[in-house]
């Protein structure tokens, strides 16, 4: 197989050098957190193999948070959300399958059945509709051969939130072909409106997708997992797993359980941190001529466009922006869309950072 080098990874901060960044608004996660600051305790750890699953206890606790039908063995422990797609695409996926992608996506989600050799469809959200998912298009895009229909909830990289009710249909179009649904749900914990139902309690041919990086700053652990209610489907991801590392990283896992088992508190702290981050955002907005955009309804990550017709050439901004200002944001190329987008990152800088980033936008514009 011949894996290409994804743009969102190759001109990545980590890859370009946080030094040469000064205001990083790429980032999709919120403010990354020391190990100091977690209050974890390792000195007992045996570093052996762990189970293949993951985790006992922090798979106990994910479940019992994803509602009363699920256990710990309905639940895979995976290094990081990127893994557990990845595991879902290789078992579900066969060359000449057909899928349907909503997009923009984050890129493996597109790239991987590509490499598959499978047939892509993708369904693009358009601005003028709010980036909201158009069931007809859906509907027109299902064949008799779709093996999986893939989305984000809250979107990625638009941060619009679904309703109850297109999530449900979309379920039940999935459904009438025997198709499975794979819903990444890493924004799911930072939502400012309305929750939508957890995926995976909406089907058994629904798989959920979630992560510690976004919504708990714990990146540099990797550690995602898939939760689903089939006990077969859990078994055959559990067999791709043990294929690429035979199970997770105790050390990460052990970290990871004391993470989540605090996610009340920490999700309290960080949500009030993310609403004054998107106040400040909204705010600019407001006073911004050059740039338009669809509010988010969830997540830590917007898609603003540059305004048509207002004469700023992509390519210039962008060397303004990174040059002259040594700030970043997530140029449009990055999710196969015209780089007149951008995924503009609000929950990861400080505050003082996020206020230089957007001056340093609104000048690299007007350069």
């Amino acid at each position: 197989m011949d894996f290409p080098r994804m743009p969102i990874e190759a001109e990545s901060p980590e890859q370009l050098g946080y030094d040469r960044v000064r205001f990083n608004l790429t980032e999709s996660s919120v403010r990354d957190r020391s190990f100091a600051e977690l209050g974890v305790a390792l000195d007992n750890q045996l570093l052996c193999y762990t189970d293949h699953l993951g985790h006992p206890e922090l798979r106990e606790l994910i479940a019992r948070r994803a509602g009363p039908q699920f256990n710990a063995d309905d639940v895979l422990l995976t290094a990081g959300a990127a893994s557990a797609l990845f595991i879902i695409a290789v078992t579900l996926l066969n060359p000449g399958d057909h899928l349907i992608v909503v997009r923009p996506n984050y890129a493996t989600n597109i790239e991987t059945p590509r490499i598959l050799k499978c047939e892509v469809s993708c369904i693009d959200l358009n601005f003028e509709q709010g980036f909201q998912l158009d069931l007809d298009k859906l509907a027109a895009a299902i064949r008799p051969t779709t093996r999986l229909l893939s989305l984000t909830q809250p979107h990625n990289p638009t941060g619009v939130a679904m309703s109850a009710e297109t999530l449900r249909a979309v379920i039940a179009m999935a459904e009438r072909v025997g198709a499975h649904v794979l819903v990444d749900e890493t924004y799911r914990d930072m939502s400012f409106v309305e929750k939508t139902p957890l995926a995976a309690t909406l089907g058994e041919r629904v798989i959920s997708v979630s992560s510690l990086s976004k919504s708990y700053g714990v990146p540099g652990i990797r550690l995602g997992w898939i939760l689903a209610g089939d006990a077969g489907l859990m078994h055959r991801f559990l067999c791709a797993k043990e294929q690429i590392g035979i199970c997770g990283s105790v050390v990460d896992e052990a970290i990871g359980y004391q993470v989540y088992a605090g996610a009340d508190a920490w999700l309290a702290e960080s949500g009030g941190r993310l609403r004054e981050a998107f106040a400040t955002v909204a705010a600019w907005m407001q006073r911004e001529p050059l740039i338009e955009w669809v509010a988010p309804g969830g997540g830590c990550v917007c898609f603003p466009r540059i305004r048509d017709g207002v004469g700023v050439d992509p390519a210039r901004f962008y060397a303004a922006l990174n040059n002259d200002h040594a700030a970043y944001v997530g140029p449009g190329h990055w999710f196969e869309m015209p780089d007149r987008y951008f995924r503009l990152g609000y929950g990861w800088p400080r505050s003082e950072e996020l206020a230089g980033g957007l001056e340093a936008i609104s000048a690299a514009l007007r350069a």
